[in-house]
């Protein structure tokens, strides 16, 4: 049960094959200067106060590379190296059954280069604020306007924007929640796009903090053009 603990256990998920990015090798691996990408956010993880343990999690195919990037890149506090799952969902399921729950949780994409430290202040920053939190998300307002279309492409309704949110990573909960929210997804068999959904489900209370339009997700060959 989490005890009020002011130390984070890091999750990465890295476990991704990346069809849409076409490389033919998972877009984690993707070198942009000098070092692949998953590597950036754990160095902001590394050299952390905040971060206790790091878990990473990624293919089968991938345990002895990424074990040895860590060690090639100096990134200390790998608590394991852990085998991925079908689904996002189900590779930080894994992750988490080696997790302290005593600790906050911070769950990062691995494909976020761009991730930074004050994300991670910030968010304990919040859940110290407000005991009533269980958790706390990073994104960005919505700029464009988005609307809501029906099953044949026709545009339903349009929401307002200024409840809509784009969400990124880090995400951040307490560890017990976090668990017992993932927990209660593979009993209902759901399958969740984030970690907030899942939590959410359990009807938790998760704040917001802004974070960069430039924390983006490298998820498509378009997306390149940012790491120039």
């Amino acid at each position: 049960m989490y005890s009020g603990n002011s130390k984070i256990t890091f999750i990465l998920a890295a476990a991704g094959i990346g069809k849409r990015m076409g490389l033919g090798y998972p877009k984690q691996f993707l070198e942009w200067k000098s070092k692949p990408l998953y590597i950036y956010p754990l160095e902001v993880a590394e050299k952390s106060s905040l971060v206790q343990e790091i878990i990473v999690v990624t293919g089968e195919e991938s345990l002895n590379v990424v074990k040895e990037h860590c060690e090639k890149y100096k990134i200390t506090k790998v608590k394991a190296v852990v085998k991925g799952g079908s689904e996002r969902q189900y590779s930080i399921e894994n992750g988490l059954k080696i997790a302290n729950d005593e600790n906050i949780i911070a769950v990062q994409d691995g494909v976020r280069p761009f991730m930074k430290e004050r994300y991670l202040i910030e968010a304990m920053d919040r859940l110290k604020e407000n005991k009533e939190l269980s958790g706390v998300i990073i994104g960005v307002p919505l700029k464009d306007t988005i609307k809501i279309l029906d099953k044949e492409g026709n545009v339903k309704e349009t929401p307002e924007r200024k409840y809509l949110f784009s969400t990124h990573t880090p995400q951040v909960f307490k560890g017990d929640i976090l668990k017992k929210a993932y927990e209660k997804a593979r009993e209902d068999k759901f399958l969740g796009t984030d970690d907030s959904s899942l939590v959410e489900r359990l009807g938790e209370k998760i704040g917001t903090i802004i974070g960069d339009y430039d924390n983006i997700k490298i998820t498509t060959q378009e997306d390149l053009k940012f790491l120039k």
